[in-house]
């Protein structure tokens, strides 16, 4: 089905006390599940709901520290609480939370370590972000009915975080790239992304420049470091190999990570006619 022909979905967000930097509550359209999300200042005072008492899985997000990399912690409890209140008092990283539990109360302690491990596995694929996790914890056992309704849930639960502002278990589609394809050429390298809803997708095989400039921003700098340590962008003869798709805030940030200069996205990226980004997003808005 296209996007055109898909009908689409509807989330709830309902802001509690109408605050909207606090406690934020999710639901999706024929969904049994739920999230809520609350900034780290707010958790005392939140954790007295009676969702808290549920079990579930939660992520605690926190700001990166050398590089672009958002630092999480993905986690279950049954019930939630008591592993919250740890981490409240022991874990200094995390500045919000994540929690998703079921209304129904359905989920029991198997499927919600069935639901941390998949989340785990997930976000460590997509590379999006610094886990805190020192493994991903191995898959209970499962009927086949319960672990079809615990994909089904973490279906659902994957299409509600990317509204919310959680985009770490985000992984750029294999198969189709409808967007017009971009190139990057510049020190002797070749890379190929394209724009997408996430952000700025740079494809598998895209090579990138090991000569730094001595003028590269730090942010640059660390995300490179950190895409290396990651096995994203490898060695492969005089320069980079990324191993994967991988998704950049930004067309300027993709640009720089690849040439390993601080240079514009819009003017680098350019069509297989030469056109600049820039040309096309003007193009674009004037149609």
């Amino acid at each position: 089905m296209s996007a055109e022909q898909d009908p689409g979905y509807s989330i709830q967000i309902f802001i509690v006390g109408g605050d909207s930097a606090g406690l934020r509550i999710v639901e999706k359209t024929n969904w049994n599940g739920r999230g809520l999300i609350c900034p780290r200042s707010s958790f005392a005072k939140v954790k007295k709901r009676q969702e808290f008492k549920k079990a579930g899985v939660y992520a605690l997000i926190g700001p990166p520290d050398s590089s672009e990399l958002t630092k999480v912690y993905i986690g279950e409890g049954d019930p939630v609480l008591p592993r919250l209140e740890q981490h409240h008092a022991e874990k200094e990283f995390w500045t919000n939370l994540v929690f998703f539990h079921s209304k129904d109360e359905n989920l029991n302690k198997a499927h919600i370590q069935y639901l941390e491990s998949r989340l785990v596995d997930i976000a460590s694929k997509a590379k999006r972000c610094q886990l805190e996790n020192g493994n991903i914890p191995a898959l209970p056992s499962l009927s086949d009915a319960a672990t079809a309704e615990c994909e089904g849930f973490l279906e659902e639960l994957l299409l509600c975080a990317p509204v919310v502002g959680v985009s770490f278990f985000e992984i750029p589609p294999v198969a189709e790239v409808k967007a017009t394809k971009l190139f990057l050429e510049t020190k002797g390298i070749k890379a190929e992304g394209y724009e997408s809803e996430d952000g700025f997708v740079v494809l598998s095989g895209s090579r990138a420049s090991t000569d730094e400039a001595h003028s590269i921003e730090p942010r640059t700098k660390s995300l490179r470091d950190a895409l290396k340590q990651r096995g994203i962008l490898v060695p492969d003869g005089d320069s980079l190999r990324l191993t994967q798709d991988y998704t950049f805030n930004s067309p300027s940030l993709a640009a720089s990570v690849f040439s390993a200069n601080n240079i514009s996205g819009r003017e680098w990226w350019k069509d297989d006619q030469g056109r600049t980004l820039r040309q096309l997003q003007q193009e674009e808005a004037e149609s």
